[in-house]
């Protein structure tokens, strides 16, 4: 059969390498075994993929942990490695739209990943274990994938901790089992396509308990003592569903270790993640409002980094409507007069260094704003629950919004996108309309 490798990458604006070309992952199931002593990781990952075309070899991301084999439907496939990228070349090629599994058995200590802006991300130890930490391009760290948010899968993730330890990943509880030597194997699924970046796995001496919403919703938490702010998950989860539309996933949660030093909360998927001095109402709202926006609403590439961070820090100024009598135009004034919001256009930040800097959120949710005040809150607030809905379970873009919103209002709003979205100085004062 013929066929030619896939892409080394897709060639995403700031991260040129990740990911990769000619397939399409399905679904990762990952069997690890992990001892928080040593810091050492075994594990096997599973991939079913479709090629999207004639395929003679392909690529996946990993970094720092050895490949131990490596198979492609069940036969032995050469590995070929070259930093994070590794090429395998299977047995016979595969076709275009062919289904496929490779499994990959690798092991070692994981490593902590430096970001560009200079956070720790990857796998990052804790007092007593580590955590998984993914975005932007940390979940490569922990599994061998595709490691881009364009290409979402299911999961499913196995692990064994010893005795004491609990493991803590993304979804539902499949299966839970102790062995005679005390350790425990615990089974996640994630139903729900999810980005690698989102997936996330917490190993330590965790408190954990499960409790359901007043809707049947199941909340899963882990955390160092008891914050009382866990009691209020089921009610701003329901504020946010008034707000945003139906809830994405089969359970929500929170994964709360003050150990952690990163110095940010992140949104993984159905359990978002809170370091030390992190967990608070405003952060809690922020990391909830991304399971719609970010998590089921993916990016396309990281250049549409704002699209996530735009309506999370929103859902921040309209919790401060609801619950502190702070207008959105309170909040916005206040945006506007930081100067860090004017760095960069939200919609275009230089570097990679720059995708989780102050414009990516703040002037994100100016672009919000505007767009509120030029079609009014019935149009403003159906645009929410409506982008939610539109691109549920999938990835968009910044185009697909703009384009979303000027369908769905009406209204030409090439002004508002020039100044507020793209423009490179700030206007002269916090005008309202549409092209101020």
């Amino acid at each position: 059969m013929h066929g030619k490798p896939g892409a080394a990458g897709l060639r995403d604006p700031y991260f040129p390498r990740l990911g990769n070309g000619g397939y399409d992952v399905r679904h990762y199931a990952l069997t690890l075994a992990y001892d928080p002593a040593t810091n050492r990781l075994t594990g096997t990952a599973d991939i079913t993929a479709r090629a999207t075309q004639a395929l003679s070899a392909f690529n996946v991301d990993l970094t720092g942990l050895t490949v131990d084999r490596a198979t492609v439907d069940g036969r032995p496939a050469s590995v070929r490695r070259a930093g994070h990228e590794l090429t395998l070349r299977p047995a016979a090629g595969l076709g275009a739209g062919d289904t496929f599994r490779t499994v990959i058995g690798y092991s070692g200590e994981p490593v902590t990943v430096t970001d560009e802006d200079g956070a720790e991300e990857g796998w990052v130890r804790t007092r007593d274990g580590a955590v998984a930490l993914g975005q932007p391009t940390g979940s490569m760290a922990w599994f061998p994938g595709n490691h881009h948010p364009s290409d979402k899968a299911t999961y499913a993730v196995t692990v064994t901790v010893p005795k004491g330890y609990q493991a803590v990943s993304n979804g539902e509880v499949a299966q839970r089992r102790t062995g005679g030597d005390g350790r425990t194997t615990v089974t996640w699924r994630s139903a729900e396509p999810m980005a690698s970046y989102l997936a996330t796995l917490a190993v330590g001496k965790y408190r954990t308990k499960t409790f359901r919403t007043p809707s049947g919703l199941p909340v899963h938490t882990a955390t160092r003592g008891n914050p009382a702010l866990l009691a209020r998950i089921p009610e701003l989860l329901a504020w946010e569903v008034e707000n945003f539309g139906p809830y994405p996933f089969s359970s929500i949660g929170a994964i709360v270790d003050p150990t952690v030093e990163v110095g940010y909360a992140l949104e993984t998927q159905s359990r978002p993640f809170f370091a030390a001095g992190t967990f608070d109402p405003l952060t809690l709202v922020h990391e909830l409002a991304h399971q719609w926006y970010g998590n089921s609403v993916s990016p396309e590439s990281w250049r549409d980094m704002w699209l996530n961070e735009s309506f999370a820090t929103y859902a921040e100024w309209l919790y401060a409507e609801d619950f502190a009598e702070t207008p959105a135009e309170v909040s916005f004034a206040a945006a506007f007069a930081d100067e860090r919001n004017w760095a960069f256009p939200p919609a275009d930040p230089p570097t990679a260094a720059d995708i989780s800097e102050p414009p990516v959120y703040g002037r994100g949710a100016m672009v919000l704003h505007k767009v509120r005040q030029a079609v009014g809150d019935d149009t403003f607030f159906g645009i929410l629950r409506g982008w939610a809905a539109e691109h549920r379970h999938g990835n968009a873009s910044t185009q697909d919004f703009t384009r979303y919103v000027e369908e769905k209002s009406g209204e030409d709003l090439t002004g508002l996108w020039d100044t507020w979205l793209y423009g490179e100085k700030r206007p002269a004062g916090p005008a309202t309309g549409p092209s101020a």
